[in-house]
């Protein structure tokens, strides 16, 4: 679904994760029952409108992220941010696995108060409990613009699951993510 069709939904909740490669991101946050869609984009850089190959060079600030749009009534934004920490390394700056880089960081763009205050809480909460055995450097900063990736960037994973990439490493990744989240995924 396009940005404008998933933002028209009445009652629908928007977050917006930086967890790595966005194909990855998308592919993980698709998979939960109450996630309306997610579309993939960049944010919190300084340049309008920027292009993949423009942020690939680490230089226009933003993040490789997703925007997340899902049904609250299913699915809190506390699930949510569980599935974001579960689903990458929150200790590792500006790189997940071999994807290094600015534009790879671990980052929550919150819309209101509400998500800021509970995000900021359970990395805390992590950061207490050792869960990780470094500190978690996912910053916290509040919405930016946010552009949409272009077009082929979009379902990357669902329409090429045999590229190399996918199959490397999107693939395990998903694997491993439906195992824990079992209870949570959609019904195909």
């Amino acid at each position: 679904m396009e940005i404008n069709t998933l933002s028209a939904i009445p009652g629908v909740g928007v977050a917006t994760f930086g967890n790595g490669c966005f194909w990855c991101t998308e592919a993980v946050f698709e998979t939960l029952d109450g996630v309306y869609g997610a579309v993939s984009g960049y944010s919190g850089g300084t340049l309008k409108h920027p292009t993949y190959k423009e942020v690939c060079t680490g230089n226009t600030g933003h993040a490789e992220v997703v925007k997340v749009y899902y049904d609250p009534k299913k699915l809190s934004y506390a699930e949510l941010l569980q599935a974001f920490f579960r689903s990458h390394d929150p200790t590792t700056l500006n790189r997940q696995g071999a994807d290094v880089g600015t534009q790879y960081r671990s980052v929550i763009f919150y819309h209101d108060d509400a998500q800021k205050t509970l995000a900021e809480s359970i990395i805390k909460e992590l950061d207490s409990s050792g869960a990780y055995a470094k500190r978690i450097v996912t910053e916290v900063k509040p919405e930016a613009p946010f552009y949409p990736a272009e077009d082929y960037h979009q379902s990357y994973f669902e329409n090429n699951p045999e590229q190399g990439y996918c199959a490397a490493v999107i693939a395990p990744k998903l694997d491993k993510f439906r195992k824990v989240f079992k209870d949570k995924l959609k019904n195909k």
